[in-house]
Formats: C-alpha cells, structure tokens, sequence
C-alpha cells in the first residue's frame, strides 16, 4: 500500500473515531501553509494641516508621556479628580500626557513654536517630531525661527541633537527676556521649588548651539510680523504665549497655560505638580482662556489632545475645549 493511501485511510478513520495524529511530513507542509501571525502595526504618521488666512498650520506630534494620576492635582482630593476624568471618559488611574509641536509657514519661513522632547532610547513614547517632521514634509533647514514659550525640557531639548549641534541648522530662536533672565541666571536653581531645579541643567545643552541666533524680546513684544509674544507667567516665571494673526484670522499658541485641557481649563482653578507658581498660573488660564473664549480665537495647545487645535468656550465656571473638526482638504 502506497504511503498516500495510508494517509487517506488514517485521515478517513479519524472521522469516525477519534482524531489520530497527522503523519510528520503532513505536519510540516500544514505549518508551512499556516498563516503567519500579524504584525504590530504602527499608528499613522502624527501631523495635521489647516489653514490660518493664508498661513499654511501643521501640527507635527511628538509622542506622549504616561503618568500617575495620584500626585498630579495638588490642591484637590485624587476621588475628585477621578469623578471629573470617568465623567469624561478618561482613565482614572494614570493620565496620558501628549505632545504637539505647531509649525507655521509665512513669507519669513518656517516658524516652530517650542522644540519638542528631542532624540530619546528606542521603545520611548515621545521624541517622535524629527520622524514626523519628514512625514510631513518640514525639512529642519527650512525652519527659520524657532518660539520657545519656557524652558521646560519638554519643549527645548528638541534645540540640540545628542552630539551638540543644531537640530535646526539654520534657524534662529527666540525667547521672552522674563523666562531667559530667570533660568539663564544659575544663582536662581536654589531659589527655585524643588522639582523645578534639573531644568537649570538643559538650558547650556539646549541654547549653545544658538549663541549666535538667539534673540531675546519683551515680554508682549512682536516676534514677527503678525507673531506678538503674550505675557503667560505662572507654569514658569516668564511663560509666554504667542497670538498669531493673518488678516483677519487669529490663534493663539498657549502652550503650557494647561497641561491637558481636561480636567484643567474645565477646572482652571486644579492646580498641578508642574507649575512653577501654582496661584499665578491659575490667574493665567481664567484670564486667557476668557480672552479666546470671548473673542472666539483659535488655539493650539502643547499638552492638547492631537491634533491640538480647536476652540475653547465658557462652560460653568470654566472653560471646554472643542477640537476642531478633522478635513481631507486644507
């Protein structure tokens, strides 16, 4: 009897009594013909375009950060903060950080508005700008300015690659002279809370490489042409926001005003682990947060929920943010 007869009468007996097992080479060619088990698939690339007047907006993310929610409210109870997140429908153990960077094309160039996390060990969460920088198109040369809104090293790391050198090669930054004055000032760090002071450390790592493109203004001064710093103190001593127009269109770059807008611009008066100074940075969000509400300006926000960008609007005794809609066509 030939080997295939064999395997068909095994295989038939195995309908009428219990399974047998499969010879060895009927085994292999099975496993062969197996399909494979699917690869991780990568999100898609994280930028977004709009248009401002005739400004052309992408939003470039650069990653997330995950942290314990336990902690990151200070003067509120944790079962109250949870409340406001599971109302929300928001985890209720830890929060997701996430980080967006907000590029501007005009006539002058590129603008870059903070710098994002920079290059960061395989598996991290963030440092994902310079990837989707090339995603969408944004060559660092192009970048003619970069607006820092704080020293935070969230948002200057980014400045410098590991070996020193300018991650925006030909670009000149620029900073309010309140945030330089402060944490360019090392005599400062000891006067500083304790868990602001490893910032000190990143300021000669991040700026070197400008010395030469560093351009330090007033504290409500012009950047550029329909680019005006605005007065934002409170997350650090001279946290600045940038209002940004083109005729008649308007947006405001808040920055760090809140981290996330839920629960912080609901609930302006939840102070957090991160600001600097907790009761100036509150008097900050009801004072901007009213003016864009009132005025019906759009906003980009760093901590935002991707793609950043959308309208803030009076509810209670504070604020709710509205992502704006998503659009194939810019």
């Amino acid at each position: 009897m030939s080997i295939e007869r064999r395997v068909l009468l095994l295989a038939g007996a195995g309908t009428l009594a219990a399974p047998l097992s499969a010879p060895v080479f009927l085994r292999q060619a099975q496993a062969q013909t197996a399909p494979a088990a699917p690869a991780a698939t990568p999100q898609a690339p994280g930028f977004y375009r709009y248009k401002l007047g005739g400004l052309t907006v992408t939003m470039v993310h650069d990653g997330f950060f995950q942290r314990p929610l336990d902690g990151f409210v200070t003067n509120k109870p944790l079962a109250e903060v949870q409340g406001v997140l599971r109302d929300n429908f928001m985890p209720t153990d830890s929060l997701r950080i996430p980080f967006t960077v907000t590029f501007i094309e005009t006539a002058r160039g590129i603008v870059c508005f903070d710098a994002g996390n920079g290059v960061l060990p395989a598996g991290a969460t963030a440092g994902k700008m310079i990837a989707n920088m090339a995603a969408a198109g944004i060559d660092p040369a192009r970048v003619s300015t970069v607006v820092i809104s704080h020293c935070h090293g969230d948002h200057i790391n980014g400045l410098a690659r590991p070996d020193g050198t300018r991650a925006f090669p030909n670009a000149e930054v620029v900073i309010a002279e309140t945030e330089w004055k402060f944490w360019s000032d090392a005599s400062n760090e000891s006067r500083s809370p304790q868990g602001q002071r490893a910032y000190f450390r990143n300021i000669d790592k991040a700026f070197n490489p400008y010395r030469g493109q560093l351009r330090v203004v007033g504290d409500n001064a012009e950047v550029l042409p329909g680019i005006r710093a605005a007065a934002a103190h409170g997350h650090t001593p001279g946290h600045t926001a940038f209002h940004i127009s083109d005729g008649n269109a308007q947006m405001m770059y808040v920055a760090d005003i809140t981290n996330r807008p839920m629960p912080l611009a609901l609930h302006p008066d939840y102070r957090i682990i991160f600001d600097f100074d907790p009761e100036a940075a509150e008097a900050t969000r009801k004072r901007m947060y009213d003016r864009v509400a009132t005025d019906r300006v759009a906003l980009t926000g760093y901590h935002f929920p991707f793609p950043a960008f959308g309208h803030m609007a009076k509810e209670g005794s504070g604020f709710r943010f509205h992502l704006a809609d998503w659009s194939s066509q810019i």
